[in-house]
């Protein structure tokens, strides 16, 4: 790659990623011209375009600004969810310009920090976004780049320094083999993205691999009884990083942290579910790792209020709560089923479950079937394509005759509101990695304007 400091405009095809947005907007705090290009408008391009950042909707090579993109100070970078027919990235293709991938842009900034690596197949974006938030809030000099919206912020991106970065390390088509991590963590390794690796063994691999970019395997944590080496993190168990004395208090953890050198008492952490406690230590930990003065840290884990779309609350009353989430796998939705199992206990839950991928789902359709089937009703919308074409016989009408006896049926997005509203289930969940979270506020206004 050119020095940084040579290029003057970047180019993300695919701009409105949560991935790509977090580097634009890096881009842009260094002083680079940002352009990019992406499918649709959104709440995030409009405050990316709000920020100073040219961007198209239009893919079409008219919409370049040739004349301001010259090949010797232009960098474009893209993500592999862009189709290799789109017209503007094959242009820059047949120009010459220097192009590279999200996941090599991403190690090239980051490979003269102290990089905080944060893979697993679940929790990247809540851990991640955790430690950020406790290194900015203890004055450490962090830039992090967050797969979600976090509350604090309002925003993927946290500026605070350019000596410490904090990264999610996607393990989609490998890109986190991209990093040069000097501490890392693994928060689970289940088998998913087998449309890419094939099967668990190859996904296995790859985090062994990714482990091995580590230069000391004592700077990696993971949660305990992953085949790994490091530090381990777990609950009420034997570990390195461990929460102990784990209670609930006015619907929030209260724990003590056991680290190798102290314990940390009355720690709170907002958030509910087993899943984030776990992704909660590893935070602590990690942030300890870097250096971070144990002394601000229960303030700061206090002070975290979570990331859109991970257990957000859009109605909380003695009537009725409505969560949104992002879980698109079967242990992601076991995990939420805990998680409400545990906050309100007793009560009947609805889960209204966009499936994510055909692929996805027909690998996974017995788990899905098996953890949808916990919850009292079930909702299903049609499956979500992403990057995918159809796959005969996989339909969320297939996914739901799994379910044989439990009360689910498939319904459409324009029923969903009414089907929502009208539950006897006190506990309601709006859940999938699709475009379910731009129906999320519709049902929410559906439900407030009817009440």
């Amino acid at each position: 790659m050119k020095d940084l400091k040579d290029i003057q405009h970047i180019y993300f095809v695919g701009i409105g990623g949560i991935g790509m947005s977090a580097l634009a907007r890096y881009a842009l705090r260094l002083g680079k011209t940002v352009w990019g290009y992406d499918k649709t408008a959104t709440k995030l391009t409009d405050e990316l375009i709000a920020e100073g950042m040219q961007i198209t909707f239009t893919d079409a090579t008219s919409e370049i600004d040739a004349e301001q993109l010259q090949l010797d100070d232009t960098l474009v970078v893209f993500t592999p969810a862009i189709p290799k027919s789109n017209q503007i990235l094959r242009y820059f293709q047949e120009q010459d310009y220097a192009i590279m991938k999200r996941a090599k842009f991403l190690g090239e900034v980051t490979k003269d920090t102290l990089c905080l690596a944060v893979a697993g197949t679940h929790g990247k974006t809540t851990t991640s976004a955790i430690l950020g938030h406790l290194l900015a809030e203890c004055d450490m000099p962090v830039t992090a780049f967050l797969g979600g919206i976090a509350e604090n912020y309002h925003s993927n991106f946290i500026s605070k320094g350019t000596e410490i970065t904090v990264v999610e390390a996607d393990e989609f088509d490998r890109s986190f083999l991209q990093l040069s991590p000097d501490i890392a963590c693994v928060t689970s390794m289940d088998a998913d993205h087998l449309d890419i690796y094939g099967d668990s063994s190859s996904i296995e691999a790859s985090f062994k691999e990714f482990a091995g970019l580590l230069s000391e395997k004592q700077n990696l944590l993971f949660k305990k009884g992953l085949p790994l080496e490091g530090k381990s993190v777990a609950i009420n168990e034997t570990a390195d990083f461990e929460a102990q004395n784990v209670r609930i208090e006015n619907g929030s953890y209260v724990f003590d942290l056991k680290t190798p050198n102290e314990v940390i008492e009355n720690l709170t952490f907002l958030l509910p579910g087993h899943h984030n406690l776990h992704n909660a230590i590893t935070a602590l930990g990690m942030a300890i790792f870097a250096g971070t003065p144990t002394s601000c840290l229960p303030k700061a884990l206090f002070s975290f209020k979570g990331v859109e779309r991970r257990f957000t609350y859009k109605i909380r009353s003695e009537e009725m709560v409505l969560i949104d989430d992002y879980a698109h796998h079967p242990t992601e939705i076991d995990a939420l089923h805990q998680a409400v199992s545990e906050m309100y206990p007793g009560e009947r839950t609805l889960i209204a479950f966009q499936p994510h991928l055909f692929s996805r789902t027909q690998d996974f359709a017995d788990g899905f079937a098996e953890s949808l089937g916990r919850f009292d009703e079930v909702f299903l919308l049609e499956i979500y394509p992403a990057r995918e074409e159809p796959i005969l016989g996989v339909t969320s009408e297939w996914l739901c005759d799994k379910m044989e006896g439990k009360n689910a049926q498939v319904i459409s997005k324009e029923a969903l509101p009414g089907y929502v509203k009208n539950s006897a289930c006190k506990v309601r969940l709006l859940v999938g990695a699709g475009d379910i979270g731009a129906e999320v506020e519709k049902v929410t206004k559906y439900i407030q304007d009817e009440g």
